[in-house]
């Protein structure tokens, strides 16, 4: 029996192998999917509809046309009134409202002078991303009353305030013209669920072999160790191929997310990838002394690195410099810019071939190592 045979023999027992335990696959590619489409809805990075309050302590037609603009927001959702600013401490430690805006006495008089006029704005800092994006919306709230202000003020006094020259900025976003938090989440989730699953199920089914004594059994037969480790790669490689095609046609179906790349560059970087967490798993099995520390090394190595080490959630520039090292050690770290770059951007192998070779460099090590654990653990 030459090498292919024996190869091809070992897949089919493992598939064997997998098709037993019913329970165990159909969590394999079911989960997937299901996390695809709980996250996609339960992760969002918009902040809007705000609980906000407001105090009017000046009660004019002024006053009140200023707040109608808060409540005519998008972001600012204006859920009552209040008093006194002891009413806005008792609100925010309740967690009632995070934003109050509050229009002194005088705010009306001071705009009919074409006088400065001031106001308030309280932000619950116990949440920072709703009060930094509550100020800057704050703020630009108050730039365009003023300015529609101004103008009102300037019609009644027979100037002509449009004669002044004036900057308009045009900002235009690429990519994600409307700014979605959907179609940046994706593609990055889409490499966290691959390889949760490619990396723990691995580590646990062949840690898992070795105390049922199956693993002792293929250690005598005449596989080489290479061809060992094929026949254990290829079912899970499959696996993982079939969950990403799943997750993608979610992603491209369910919740509109372009695919402006290529799918064969796209293919190749899950290829690597796939690979990659594979070998990550063959690791953790390798120095996994029982079924429970492979499960826990598991989540330990690919749940916190994809999350927090792969630019999924947090761009990778805004964390230390050492942590962005420490990055590399992870095959998430390059899939998401690959995934990003092939969905948002229409990037191709010319743009993409750093994280690609990076990637594949990643693979040949890890499995290395891989096979290099497992041989002493033999002996």
């Amino acid at each position: 029996m030459n090498a292919f045979n024996r190869i091809a023999a070992l897949i089919a027992k493992e598939f064997r192998h997998l098709g037993r335990d019913g329970r165990t696959l159909a969590v394999v590619l079911a989960l997937p999917v299901l996390q695809m489409i709980l996250f996609a809805y339960a992760i969002s990075f918009d902040v809007k509809n705000v609980s906000t309050v407001v105090i009017d302590t000046d009660r004019t037609p002024a006053s009140a046309a200023y707040l109608r603009s808060y409540s005519s927001s998008d972001f600012f959702r204006v859920i009552g009134t209040a008093d006194s600013l002891a009413d806005v401490d008792r609100v925010f430690d309740r967690n009632l409202a995070r934003i109050a805006v509050v229009v002194p006495p005088g705010f009306g008089r001071s705009l009919a002078a074409g006088e400065q006029a001031t106001v308030a704005v309280y932000l619950d800092g116990s949440e920072p991303t709703a009060a930094r994006v509550g100020q800057a919306f704050a703020t630009a709230l108050n730039q365009v009353y003023g300015q529609r202000v101004t103008i009102d003020w300037a019609d009644t006094q027979g100037l002509d305030v449009t004669s002044v020259g004036q900057l308009e900025p045009r900002v235009r976003t690429w990519y994600n013209p409307e700014k979605r938090s959907s179609d940046f989440l994706i593609p990055g989730l889409m490499v966290v669920i691959i390889m949760v699953v490619a990396v723990q199920q691995t580590a646990v089914s062949l840690v898992r072999e070795r105390e049922q004594g199956t693993d002792e059994q293929l250690a005598i037969s005449p596989l080489a160790r290479w061809e060992l480790m094929i026949g254990k790669l290829a079912p899970w490689t499959l696996l993982a191929f079939g969950e990403l095609a799943a997750i993608t046609a979610v992603g491209t179906l369910f919740f509109d997310l372009p695919l402006r790349g290529s799918l064969g560059v796209l293919a190749v970087g899950a290829a690597l990838f796939v690979f990659c967490s594979l070998g990550l798993g063959l690791v953790i099995s390798a120095v996994a002394p029982s079924l429970e520390s492979a499960n826990m090394l598991g989540l330990l190595l690919s749940i916190l690195p994809a999350f927090i080490l792969s630019g999924f959630a947090f761009p990778l520039a805004s964390i230390p410099g050492w942590l962005q090292v420490v990055s590399c050690l992870f095959p998430a770290r390059f899939m998401v810019t690959i995934s990003r770059g092939v969905f948002l951007k229409g990037a191709g192998f010319a743009e993409l071939w750093p994280e690609l070779a990076a990637l594949a460099a990643y693979a040949v090590v890890v499995v290395g190592i891989a096979v290099a654990l497992s041989a002493r653990r033999r002996r």
